[in-house]
């Protein structure tokens, strides 16, 4: 796999019947290691190391109902109060990051309102805060490390 824009992480991979699988620490289980995967591993466990995220506030890969369709986000992490504190949205890493990426976490956000928004192709990462009163996110440098 390729080497992405994250410090050098460590995961349990395995093959089955041909295909290789990643353990993922949140779902607890082996999944398939797809580009998109990788990234998604590698941001859930920069999350958890360096950004100090208890591993009991992220949620990887639920559905999610916006205007009766359904779709999956990719990272949630929680606040304790069980608000959103962020969104992330992980693309492979032959995907450039574009407006239309910025428009799907968008409107996954119009259902779950986070406070940040990260999206990722593992090699550049952007920030986001949201302004709900001028109806706007604003770009961050980075995002805050977690306390209580």
């Amino acid at each position: 796999m390729q080497q992405l824009n994250f410090p050098k992480y460590t995961f349990r991979v395995k093959n089955s019947e041909n295909k290789p699988l990643i353990f993922d620490d949140i779902r607890k289980k082996f999944v398939r290691l797809t580009p998109e995967e990788w990234v998604r591993q590698h941001t859930v466990t920069h999350m958890l190391q360096a950004y100090n995220y208890p591993i009991s506030l992220v949620n990887v890969e639920k559905e999610l109902k916006i205007n009766k369709l359904s779709k999956r986000y990719d990272v949630v992490i929680f606040n304790p109060d069980g608000s959103i504190k962020l969104i992330i949205e992980c693309k492979a890493p032959k995907i450039n990051i574009n407006q239309d990426t910025f428009d799907q976490i968008a409107r996954y956000n119009l259902a779950l309102k986070a406070e940040y928004l990260m999206v990722t192709n593992g090699l550049n990462h952007y920030y986001c805060q949201m302004d709900y009163d001028a109806e706007k996110y604003i770009f961050l440098r980075d995002l805050p490390v977690y306390n209580l």
